[in-house]
């Protein structure tokens, strides 16, 4: 739980050098690269993980590596991570960092289950109605899972809507067994 508070108050401070440039959305690209990076390439995680190789040579090394095709800005903030010792938290600032700036533009992640594949014309319409429903931005992240036979159950954050065939019926069969 530690790491993750450490994460939002790095994160934070990335949110707002990148307000500071106008570059929020960008700046999100750029940290979940980074995050992909260190979570996918085995020799950068070592290289930044390794003790024996001094700060001053990984702060070098990703300035090398990043001139051209990053801010200086960002390469600074990353370079600080370096310097403070909190490199390895890259992915979890790039998690929270998220988080930060869907709050700030008012945008949700809904998951989205339903039984059979959705067409893009039905995912377009469940965007409209989640977003005028919630009264913010919604991103879907559809699942499909027959088990719920037909029907939707969308999830945001700890609320679900549980417009399923499967659950309709539960209800009904509860109704009928309890004599009502």
């Amino acid at each position: 739980m530690r790491d993750e508070s450490i994460a939002r108050n790095y994160a934070e401070a990335l949110l707002a050098l990148a307000r500071k440039e106008n570059a929020a959305t960008e700046w999100a690209s750029l940290i979940h690269a980074m995050a992909g990076a260190v979570e996918g390439d085995l020799t950068l995680t070592r290289f930044l993980a390794a003790p024996q190789v001094s700060a001053d040579d990984k702060i070098a090394v990703l300035g090398k590596a990043l001139k051209d095709k990053a801010p200086k800005l960002f390469v600074k903030f990353l370079q600080k991570l370096v310097m403070n010792r909190r490199q390895m938290l890259i992915p979890e600032i790039a998690i929270e960092y998220g988080k930060l700036l869907d709050a700030a533009e008012g945008r949700v992640h809904a998951r989205v289950t339903v039984a059979r594949a959705a067409s893009e014309a039905d995912v377009g319409a469940m965007t409209v109605a989640l977003t005028k429903a919630l009264g913010k931005t919604v991103v879907p992240h559809v699942f499909v899972d027959p088990r719920i036979l037909g029907g939707v159950v969308v999830r945001v954050g700890d609320s679900v809507m549980d417009g399923s065939v499967r659950r309709r019926i539960s209800a009904l069969r509860a109704r009928m067994t309890s004599g009502r």
